[in-house]
């Protein structure tokens, strides 16, 4: 059971994060895994485990709050259903590949070292803002297939949705920001479907902590999405990364300390 003090962190956790999903189309388990480390850790589950925890945890709430998120994006016409046909079976793949496979074989402390270097990497990549090369065009279908891959099995290590990889990756092939990150929710949920499925085999998903996070992200992820289409997300981004590089400097003391 769930103490009240709990249960209000993790409804307050739970809107955040789905708000951010929404509106930046990245965020929603990079923000929660770090907070769902340190939960666990205080009701006394070892680090190694609690680390896993979390990134399975965060990446199944992922499949409530794409499912809200997406329709929001929808009712814009911002989602690219053509790309997210041609990346998604990669993603499959790449998402049962992690959670069979990888995850299981990596120690919690590793995983939080690679959480923070991604996330490190991601913030890094939101506050530069890099603007591609106007040529640029998205790959075939081989080469969308072959990126779903990538996108799904780091998905998988760090508990994202997949938007730190599949919204730079659009953008840099001349994909509009607005389009960029309404796809990037579409491509969460099969993410997180093919990862939370694994995760369910090994045992490993918080399901108190998913409930009252899912019920609290589903509220607010379509406030984002709808927010996303009228605020400078642009310079949102930049002060996103700032937090992302302390919350990601957390997990890589969580790491080294493990």
């Amino acid at each position: 059971m769930l103490d009240t003090v709990l249960i209000l962190e993790l409804a307050a956790l739970g809107l955040t994060a789905g708000f951010l999903a929404g509106l930046l189309g990245v965020g929603g388990g990079m923000m929660l895994v770090p907070f769902l480390t340190f939960f666990l850790s205080a009701q006394g589950i070892a680090s190694d485990l609690s680390v896993k925890m979390a990134i399975a945890t965060a990446m199944a709430t992922i499949v409530f709050t794409s499912i809200s998120s997406v329709r929001a994006h929808h009712q814009h016409g911002a989602v690219r259903w053509d790309i997210v046909k041609g990346i998604a079976p990669g993603i499959v793949v790449g998402g049962f590949i992690t959670s069979l496979g990888i995850f299981a074989l990596l120690k919690g402390t590793a995983l939080a070292i690679v959480f923070a270097l991604f996330v490190g990497f991601s913030a890094t990549q939101m506050f530069l803002d890099k603007k591609p090369k106007p040529s640029r065009q998205m790959p075939g279908t081989a080469g969308q297939i072959a990126a779903g891959s990538v996108i799904g099995c780091v998905s998988g290590l760090v508990g994202a949705g997949g938007g730190f990889i599949s919204v730079p990756f659009m953008v840099a092939h001349n994909v509009p920001m607005r389009n960029a990150v309404a796809t990037s929710a579409a491509l969460g949920l099969p993410i997180a479907i093919a990862n939370t499925i694994g995760y369910l085999i090994g045992g490993y998903v918080w399901f108190a902590g998913l409930l009252v996070i899912a019920c609290c992200s589903v509220l607010t992820a379509p406030l984002g999405a709808k927010a996303a289409h009228s605020l400078p997300v642009a310079k949102l981004k930049k002060v996103f990364a700032l937090t992302l590089y302390v919350l990601a400097a957390y997990m890589l003391w969580k790491g080294l300390a493990g």
